[in-house]
């Protein structure tokens, strides 16, 4: 699809409505802009926040976990994780001594 559009006077472009419609962009999108010597090209910035909750969402709904019960398991992990960190650094010192 080729579409030609006019730079406006405070350096904005208009996207043709039927570009809008098919990828579904909205006002307010973000995009990346790429100048690849002189051809632009623009990549949409796809938030993370809202597809990284519904993944942990589906793999939640997929182990069979409530909301109280994966959360209780995020910190046992943490704690963990922290635990060798601490153990891994006090290691780590000891070897540093004569």
């Amino acid at each position: 699809m080729d579409s030609t559009v006019q730079m406006r006077q405070r350096g904005s472009l208009t996207l043709p409505a039927s570009l809008r419609e098919r990828y579904k962009i909205k006002p307010g999108d973000t995009f990346k802009i790429m100048d690849l010597d002189g051809i632009f090209v623009l990549i949409p910035m796809t938030p993370m926040v809202p597809e990284l909750a519904h993944e942990i969402e589906r793999a939640r709904v997929e182990a069979g976990l409530t909301i109280e019960e994966m959360l209780a398991s995020l910190r046992d992990q943490r704690e963990r994780s922290s635990e060798r960190n601490m153990a891994q650094q006090v290691n780590e010192k000891a070897d540093r001594l004569p």
